[in-house]
């Protein structure tokens, strides 16, 4: 027999989806690298000129929103789409959504760019991560390693993005650096098709749960419910003067928590799960939990930190000038030199490596621990001295050392734990532990000020912390829903 042809040792389709993925993120880390400054920057500059206030709660929505709507993703792809097609269409809304922000027409290009990408990415992020794990059967040894080399894309795309996308940005012109951005989602979507057509040809070409005649009556008159519910809630609001910021956070908060319990209290009941599948969903619900409160603190990164990199941390380092953004290259750079490390390690220890729980709570304690050292600058300085940026880059590479335990972890059990009537979306719903810990931040972020920055980092870490080692002393139960699986 001919030897089957692989990358990396895994199956090729894993190299056409690593480079879709890669190519994504660089179109959206580019993005986010210089998202926050754009929109408090002055007038003058470029900016839009919002309060860093507005400008850090609008960062925490966005990307709530942007893993939100990977709910969405998930069911297109499950009952109209399939993954394949999900993919390629989500691909081509956030490319038009980066050529709008690229537009110089101020506040109301950024909400129309939101949207496209808010969208785009819903049905982009979740299906491609799905598509990964089609490509192994569930007893697959690789399995883990292929979900680690396909984080690293993710991450050499996060890596590119703000050196390239971040500097012309704020050096040059946030609008050319939004450009960027849009030709690395074109560069993706080109590559995606092309080389598909051999490597993913066969792989989630359909839905796996299509809908019936009478679902289809039933969805469209929901939407038309949702459409005049929303009417009503912005538009009673808007009437009574309390249409605002806050109140649109809030909405989206509430959101957050009750998309999680819908969905997991919808596969509970379902009678399309069998019972083996329902204990394994309730085995996955501490995991998705946790996942939520690390969540919560990576994601910081893009706003807090950044926040911290711009006004508290030494403008060089080694005498070298150093652009706020381009701090948002510490989460991808510490994720593609210890990837190896991690693919190695779970490679070499096999069937002896820690359980997935065991990985989640050690990745908890970590990153509660990144946030536990910022906590001593402030200290030790007062908040009014800037600091050495080490402390930001220690930070970063304690946070990153936990999310290799977690998230490509966290991936990977998804697949394995998920329901098949509800593949896609349980994906998505992995996902949507990030957009509840966005909105989450969101209300936490109000109490960041230069006056709460040590108690702010040392409770924040400290929670995390603390639900690690809850996690760890309930491992034994949370293997015992999971059976088998490991």
């Amino acid at each position: 027999m001919e030897k089957e042809k692989t990358f990396l040792g895994q199956p090729r389709g894993l190299s056409t989806l690593f480079f879709t993925e890669m190519w994504e993120r660089f179109s959206y880390y580019g993005m986010r690298a210089i998202l926050v400054y754009f929109m408090y920057d002055a007038v003058t500059n470029g900016g839009l000129g919002l309060p860093k206030g507005t400008a850090v709660a609008i960062m925490s929505i966005y990307g709530s929103l942007v893993y939100m709507s990977s709910i969405v993703g998930g069911w297109v792809s499950d009952r109209l789409l399939g993954s394949n097609k999900s993919v390629f269409y989500g691909g081509i809304l956030i490319m038009l959504g980066h050529i709008v922000l690229a537009t110089p027409l101020g506040i109301p290009a950024l909400f129309v760019s939101m949207i496209l990408i808010v969208i785009g990415t819903g049905l982009l992020k979740s299906n491609v991560s799905g598509m990964v794990g089609h490509l192994y059967s569930k007893d697959d040894v690789r399995r883990d390693a292929g979900f680690s080399i396909f984080y690293m894309g993710i991450n050499i795309g996060g890596l590119l993005a703000p050196i390239i996308v971040g500097i012309l940005g704020q050096k040059v012109n946030y609008h050319l650096g939004f450009s960027i951005a849009a030709i690395g989602m074109f560069v993706g979507l080109v590559q995606y098709y092309v080389q598909g057509k051999t490597t993913l040809k066969t792989v989630a070409t359909a839905p796996t749960n299509p809908l019936t005649a009478a679902e289809k009556k039933t969805f469209f008159r929901n939407i038309i419910i949702v459409l005049i519910a929303l009417a009503v809630i912005f538009g009673g609001a808007a009437a009574a003067g309390y249409l605002s910021v806050d109140f649109f956070i809030n909405c989206i908060s509430i959101l957050g928590i009750f998309l999680p319990i819908y969905y997991f209290t919808k596969m509970l009941r379902s009678t399309d799960v069998t019972a083996d599948e329902k204990k394994k969903v309730l085995a996955y619900i501490p995991l998705f939990l946790s996942a939520i409160v690390f969540w919560s603190l990576e994601e910081q990164g893009s706003s807090i930190l950044a926040l911290f990199a711009a006004d508290r941390t030494q403008a060089t380092l080694f005498g070298i000038s150093i652009p706020a953004s381009l701090y948002q290259t510490l989460n991808p750079l510490f994720v593609v030199l210890l990837t190896p490390v991690f693919v190695w390690l779970w490679t070499k220890l096999g069937n002896r490596q820690p359980r997935t729980e065991v990985k989640f709570a050690i990745g908890l304690i970590l990153a509660g621990l990144s946030f536990v050292l910022l906590m001593f600058p402030s200290m030790m300085f007062g908040v009014d001295q800037r600091v050495s940026p080490l402390w930001l880059v220690f930070s970063f590479l304690i946070m990153i050392a936990g999310e290799m335990c977690l998230s490509p972890v966290g991936l990977s059990v998804t697949t394995k734990l998920a329901p098949k009537a509800f593949e896609a979306q349980t994906l998505a719903i992995w996902l949507l532990a990030d957009a509840s810990s966005q909105a989450i931040n969101a209300q936490i972020a109000r109490f960041y000020t230069p006056q709460t920055e040590g108690a702010y980092y040392g409770i924040v870490g400290g929670v995390a912390v603390v639900v690690g080692i809850i996690l760890f002393m309930a491992r034994k139960p949370i293997r015992k829903l999971i059976g088998n699986i490991h």
